[in-house]
């Protein structure tokens, strides 16, 4: 199970752990908290330290009912961030949060390897033309609508039949661009009810489709705090808990704000797995 990022090969058949760079100011927990080149560098080079193998950098919030970012606004704050983190750290694989096409080709080009789109080409045409392009790994999450009107979608006659469905068409689609690393993510706290989300986890192993790596990113989520009734600040111990369900179920790579507990969480769980 290997992708192929910047013509370095990653074996996913070890699971890997990617850190969560936000360079929005409303992101739901780490918002506004990277105000400057010397804090995002801060976090990145903790990051990295504490083991993450990719970092996630996102320019436009996807939590709910998050504020309208044009494209040159997402531009605007993304590109030189990009340019920030291969400068700083060459060997770094920087994955690209975002559903647009132009922004995927610019952040590309300035040395991102991954692109991470949470409407797997839905949100824009030119997308999936433009990974196959670009030759990248492409990480297509399930959503319905946008971040704007997703908390609405959440009616399914069977979830997990439809999700299927939904991820069938979309490999089908980007294969017909010649997109061939493709990750699945099932899009936990987007168009789901907060019983929904336990449910795709409970079934999460069902995802494993064609042998596609599945990425699950439930990091202090909303599936967690509100259960919990406590805070997104509050949510690491929660976080930790599903993180080794999900490893359990097949994921293979974990996408958090705290690395160092999840790269804890692999390492604890690779030595269950082969005792």
């Amino acid at each position: 199970m290997l992708i192929n990022c910047k013509g370095r090969l990653i074996d996913l058949d070890e699971p890997k752990v990617m850190g969560i760079l936000n360079c929005t100011p409303d992101s739901f927990f780490d918002g506004g908290k990277y105000h400057n080149e010397t804090e995002l560098l801060k976090q990145a080079e903790k990051m990295l330290a504490d083991g993450a193998d990719f970092i996630d950098i996102g320019a436009y919030s996807s939590k709910p009912n998050a504020e309208f970012v044009s494209e040159e606004q997402e531009l605007q704050r993304i590109v030189p961030v990009v340019q920030l983190l291969i400068k700083h750290f060459p060997d770094v694989i920087l994955s690209i949060d975002t559903f647009r096409a132009k922004v995927a080709e610019a952040s590309v080009e300035n040395g991102a390897a991954i692109i991470n789109d949470i409407a797997a080409g839905l949100l824009d045409d030119a997308m999936l033309p433009t990974v196959g392009k670009l030759k990248v790994p492409y990480i297509m999450m399930h959503m319905r609508g946008t971040p704007q009107t997703m908390v609405k979608l959440t009616q399914y006659d069977d979830i997990i039949k439809e999700m299927l469905f939904y991820f069938s068409e979309r490999i089908a689609a980007a294969r017909s661009y010649g997109i061939e690393d493709i990750i699945i993510d099932p899009g936990f706290g987007f168009a789901k009810t907060l019983q929904q989300n336990y449910e795709v986890l409970n079934k999460m192993e069902l995802f494993d489709i064609a042998g596609f790596p599945i990425l699950a990113g439930m990091s202090r989520k909303s599936m967690i705090y509100k259960l919990l009734n406590i805070t997104p600040q509050e949510a690491l111990n929660g976080t930790t808990v599903l993180n080794t369900i999900a490893l359990n179920k097949g994921a293979k790579i974990l996408r958090v704000h705290d690395v160092k507990e999840a790269v804890e969480v692999v390492k604890i769980w690779r030595s269950v797995v082969a005792g």
